[in-house]
């Protein structure tokens, strides 16, 4: 690690999640489900979010992904989740406390709204896509989503080392 950098008290275990937008969601259904086989395994709206949004998988157990298929509620309305296509990438973190709490003293900025419960139930936070003069590290226009590992994830991953 460069001299210049703490030492990171956390890890980054793997992909948790992307979120792709669309203006309707069924187009992304008909590719991501009934072509290319991905399970739907819920659904989630937020009228806050502006988001209508159907949660798919692919692979199995504590390393699967989602792949969450939204669409806005109103496409007249911020945040426009369709804006870009690649809304967000997810990442599994062990430690999310942490974790931001050690990127904000580094100069990470992270969107508005701090830790909170995600729309599967983990705990999340999100690093902004674009930085500032008082937070000169963000996402360069990528919305990055950390996520709390849960213990099942968390000792898969240390399991297979």
């Amino acid at each position: 690690m460069s001299p210049t950098v703490p030492e990171r008290p956390f890890r980054v275990l793997g992909v948790q999640q992307i979120a792709v937008g669309a203006s309707d969601k069924q187009k992304l259904r008909a590719l991501w489900v009934d072509l290319l086989g991905l399970q739907p395994t819920g659904e989630y709206r937020s009228e806050r979010e502006n988001v209508d949004e159907l949660i798919t998988v692919v692979g199995s157990g504590p390393f699967r992904v989602e792949v969450d298929l939204m669409q806005p509620l109103d496409p007249e309305r911020r945040p426009r989740v369709d804006q870009p296509p690649l809304n967000h990438v997810g990442l599994w973190v062990d430690d999310l406390a942490g974790a931001v709490e050690w990127l904000t003293a580094q100069g990470v900025r992270f969107a508005p709204g701090g830790i909170r419960a995600g729309a599967a139930g983990h705990d999340v936070c999100f690093v902004h896509p674009k930085a500032n003069d008082e937070f000169p590290f963000a996402g360069e226009g990528v919305l990055i989503e950390l996520v709390q590992a849960p213990a099942d994830v968390l000792a898969a991953f240390d399991a297979a080392g």
